[in-house]
């Protein structure tokens, strides 16, 4: 399965191949992910409401003009699932890290979560797996920076000290770049994408069609 992904935001060439060694190192067997940056007409964060949406349009329309032949299935590289509602349209299959992520964990009987790093991502977040149907208690949010999102220690702190606040069993980590670090926390703290990259293959092992 090779899947194309896009970066939510513009990022500098140092954190797109941050990224994309992050999707190599989690891929598994028989999973590609080919990462490509949106570009300078995207937000540079998700810091608003109204830079979630122009991300959102921006990554519409990458999709939109990408050759569909190279690819099996889109995936935004973004724990909100962008360009959800609009997954009909496009040419090959559109994957959402929370939406495989949290439907796995619910489907096991768990109560799920979220932390997210700043308010406006963790609105998207409750709106977006609400829209899914999935019980769900509000996502924390960490009041972290964008630099933080690479600073893999900083961001298990905050992890570590706001997952306290958090009843149910699962929470899912709201930053589809970050690699969790650190020691166990009660609720489990779970990464999206390595998640949902290990359903896609157990998805494509099944042979299951799109």
């Amino acid at each position: 399965m090779r899947l194309l992904a896009y970066t939510p935001i513009h990022v500098d060439f140092a954190e797109f191949r941050r990224r994309q060694e992050r999707y190599d190192a989690l891929s598994p067997a028989g999973v590609s992910v080919v990462l490509r940056n949106i570009g300078p007409d995207a937000p540079r964060a998700l810091d608003t409401e109204t830079d979630v949406r122009a991300s959102e349009v921006a990554l519409a329309a990458a999709f939109r003009a990408s050759d569909p032949d190279e690819f099996d299935g889109y995936l935004p590289d973004c724990v909100l699932d962008p360009c959800a509602e609009e997954a009909d349209s496009f040419e090959r299959p559109l994957y959402g890290l929370t939406r495989l992520t949290a439907s796995f964990y619910a489907s096991q009987g768990h109560r799920l979560g979220a932390l997210a790093r700043n308010a406006a991502i963790a609105a998207e977040l409750d709106r977006r797996v609400a829209g899914y149907g999935i019980a769900a208690e509000p996502t924390v949010v960490m009041d972290l920076s964008f630099d933080d999102i690479a600073d893999s220690r900083a961001w298990a702190d905050a992890v570590t000290v706001h997952a306290r606040a958090l009843t149910c069993s699962v929470a899912i980590n709201a930053c589809s770049a970050v690699d969790l670090t650190g020691p166990r926390t009660t609720p489990l703290v779970v990464d999206p994408t390595a998640t949902a990259l290990r359903l896609l293959a157990l998805r494509d092992e099944l042979e299951i069609a799109s």
